[in-house]
């Protein structure tokens, strides 16, 4: 009896291992939708529904009014680079590789669009805008810059490829078109993109951005703190002094407030009057030194979005958290 003793506890070891399966505990730990390496290149208002947030790894993150972040399905692992909305339903974003995706129901479900024109060097897409009745232009590297009048699903190249990468365009109504890329390069068109005419602005530095308030004054910001103004639709370019040596990647028009906005490196925010006369600077909190790619301006201030993502009220620095994690399935 004894020396059959260990072979009965080794059976019964092995059919404990066989046949009892463990059971969880708690709730599956799932991490936050915002983590700390994400990168978000873009951001978008769609309607009154809240913000889109497009960047690293192929992620969009729809943080709504209240504050709720949640992860949407983008079908891609390709970093998306910006983010734009016709309205509260349809919206594109575009990135690495030359990827564009859709989406036609507020963010639930996106497409990937396969067939837009592609160059065999490089690929990568940096910048879309949108226009009423489904107009997009989208611009980035070998010289992309790519039309779509049906909301983003067939695509055309306006102009042949070349070796530079255009990184912003502005849409300013009745054909006129105004785009920037590296070296100070500038195209302007009257005709919607039939035509184009090359310029060559005062500046060595890539230019990042381009924004108008108006058919006369336009805004165009770029590396070393370049910033450009015009007041006559362009005919003419000035440099302004910004104030400021780190890169500014990004400039919008703020009606509601009277000014413009530009976001930039190392948590630069930089305001301008009207007149660009008199500018101001400062960080968004001098603890955090994030770069930032792009700026919306909101009801409730300006929303930044870069190496994180927050809402400055002008006084205030409130980045986003996690107010939200998706629930364990």
């Amino acid at each position: 009896m004894i020396m059959l003793l260990p072979w009965s506890i080794i059976a019964a070891l092995l059919w404990a291992a066989f046949f009892i399966k463990p059971q969880p505990v708690g709730e599956t730990v799932r991490p936050p939708v915002l983590e700390r390496r994400d990168q978000y290149y873009g951001i978008a208002s769609h309607g009154d529904k809240g913000l889109w947030l497009a960047g690293s790894g192929g992620k969009i993150v729809a943080l709504s009014p209240s504050g709720e972040t949640r992860q949407l399905d983008t079908g891609t692992r390709k970093s998306l680079q910006d983010i734009a909305a016709w309205d509260a339903g349809r919206g594109i974003a575009i990135g690495n590789d030359g990827v564009i995706i859709t989406t036609a129901d507020g963010g639930e479900t996106w497409v990937q669009i396969t067939d837009a024109p592609r160059s065999e060097v490089a690929n990568k897409l940096v910048r879309v805008r949108v226009a009423a009745d489904g107009v997009a232009w989208a611009v980035g590297e070998m010289g992309a810059l790519l039309q779509s009048t049906d909301y983003g699903q067939k695509w055309e190249r306006r102009r042949p490829e070349q070796d530079t990468a255009w990184n912003d365009l502005a849409l300013l109504g009745d054909g006129q078109i105004w785009v920037v890329g590296e070296f100070g390069q500038m195209l302007h068109s009257t005709d919607n993109g039939q035509t184009w005419t090359e310029h060559q602005a005062d500046v060595e530095s890539s230019l990042m951005a381009i924004a108008f308030r108006d058919p006369l004054n336009g805004l165009a910001v770029g590396l070393e703190g370049v910033v450009l103004s015009t007041q006559d639709g362009g005919q003419t370019w000035q440099t302004i002094d910004s104030g400021v040596a780190v890169h500014l990647f990004d400039v919008v028009w703020d009606a509601a407030r009277g000014h413009w906005i530009v976001a930039g490196d190392q948590g630069l925010w930089l305001n301008a009057d009207a007149s660009v006369t008199d500018i101001r600077h400062g960080q968004l909190d001098s603890r955090d030194m994030s770069w930032h790619t792009r700026a919306l301006p909101t009801a409730e201030g300006t929303w930044f979005a870069g190496a994180n993502v927050g809402l400055w009220t002008g006084e205030q620095w409130r980045p986003v958290s996690n107010p939200t994690t998706p629930p364990a399935e």
